[in-house]
């Protein structure tokens, strides 16, 4: 639907978008949807179909975007607003960096989503969703000095390289290298990042590196150089899905990184790079949650028009039982979307990570869940044009080839499935621990 237009279909819009009361939505927040949502229709959502076809989002929409600011709100809520202030950045479509909250967060990345395809939102704003911030608010002032000002407005780009063809989603496990030279003043980084979103564009990458010994306590975070930078060689990954993200191959031989490109302090990696986990997995759920969204709603307008056996699809009770399901579980995800949104808005960043962590991993592998039950349930009633990558199915085919992007990237499903329950675990072994010990004073 273009820009501002209200779309009538059912599960098509979030409940604030048709008009009920929400407990989250500000004026101020429905101020700036609209304005979000017409920058997005002109610089991505009318193209996002023809760029997914072709492969690759145009370099000059990333120049756009970062023209506006309207990549910043990918970075975690609150902003850097000292340093953005610094650089001259005073506002997002109106919206004071100093106000902005995780409740713009989600209604940014909402709208993001719209067109239904991950791949072209995500060749622009990966980078800043998880490379940057570990910089502002994990490194010496000396690196924030040296590279913020490149990246912040878009003049460099940057990726997050963690993952590895061996190590998956066990980050502890990981084997990629960084010795330091006989004098001390370099790293020398030997091994391989794979399936890295926007590698291929990349000037940076905040990358996960060992420089200890085996397991957590011997992982850190470096700054690594990467376009044409000696030592460094990338390659596309074809992927069956999210096509325009740029997933790369990144391979690493006596890669010479100075020490002060380090992160933070040696051996705290594995840390920040949990911390960062949070948000990634929270933007996700945000944007799978809108495919899911897409692609219901594609179902519902399709079968209200499609005629078998007499009727219309939606005539057909087995139909409407099966979007009854799909329904359901796509409203209940973006009830708990909402409401982590809320809660991280109103709670500090430690207290956060601590009491949403698990949940926030939970409600990524959800999101998940909903896409694949709504995308299935979309190709299943358009049958064959839900099958062809052409005409009338072609947006929920797509989606479906989505759908295992959003079940492994931050953390696989089985995974993120586990932590959750042990990160709930570990907090209630917290709380009783403090109990037993407040009843014996």
């Amino acid at each position: 639907m273009a820009e501002n237009s209200l779309n009538p279909v059912p599960f098509s819009e979030p409940p604030y978008l048709r008009g009920l009361p929400s407990p989250y939505i500000t004026p101020a927040h429905l101020r700036f949807q609209k304005a979000c949502r017409k920058f997005f229709w002109e610089n991505l959502i009318q193209h996002a179909m023809e760029w997914e076809k072709s492969g690759t989002v145009p370099e000059y929409v990333f120049d756009n975007f970062c023209k506006a600011n309207m990549l910043l709100p990918n970075l975690p809520a609150p902003l850097p607003v000292d340093w953005l202030k610094r650089l001259g950045i005073n506002d997002i479509l109106g919206v004071k960096v100093e106000d902005w909250d995780y409740i713009y967060t989600g209604i940014y990345c909402d709208e993001m989503g719209r067109s239904g395809l991950s791949g072209p939102g995500g060749s622009l704003n990966a980078g800043f969703a998880f490379a940057i911030a570990p910089l502002y608010k994990f490194g010496s002032q000396a690196l924030q000095e040296k590279f913020l000002p490149e990246l912040l407005p878009g003049h460099k780009r940057a990726c997050i390289a963690i993952t590895e063809p061996e190590a998956g989603s066990d980050v502890a496990n990981i084997v990629t290298t960084a010795t330091k030279s006989a004098d001390g003043k370099h790293y020398i980084i030997n091994g391989a990042k794979k399936w890295i979103t926007n590698g291929i564009w990349s000037d940076y990458a905040t990358m996960a590196v060992r420089t200890g010994g085996p397991g957590a306590a011997g992982l850190s975070l470096v700054v690594v150089p990467l376009k044409n930078y000696p030592g460094v060689s990338m390659r596309r990954l074809k992927v069956a899905g999210q096509v325009t993200g740029g997933t790369t191959y990144i391979e690493l031989e006596d890669v010479k990184v100075p020490v002060e490109n380090l992160v933070g302090q040696e051996g705290a990696g594995m840390r920040y790079v949990m911390t960062n986990f949070n948000h990634e997995r929270l933007v996700i759920s945000i944007g799978v949650t809108r495919q899911a969204r897409v692609a219901l709603a594609a179902a519902v307008s399709y079968t209200m028009k499609r005629e078998a056996f007499g009727k219309t699809l939606m005539d057909q009770p087995v139909v409407r039982h099966r979007l009854a399901k799909a329904g359901a579980e796509l409203e209940s995800m973006w009830a708990w979307v909402e409401q982590i949104l809320y809660q991280l808005a109103h709670l500090s960043k430690e207290e956060g990570d601590r009491q949403l962590g698990g949940l926030t991993a939970l409600a990524k592998a959800k999101s998940a869940m909903v896409l694949n039950e709504c995308a299935q349930c979309a190709v299943l009633l358009f049958g064959g044009n839900g099958f062809t990558q052409t005409g009338q199915g072609e947006l929920v085919e797509a989606i479906l080839r989505d759908v295992p992007g959003a079940r492994i990237p931050g953390g696989s499903e089985d995974v993120l499935l586990d932590l959750s329950v042990r990160q709930l675990v570990k907090i209630y072994q917290a709380q009783e621990k403090k109990l037993s010990q407040s009843s014996k004073m």
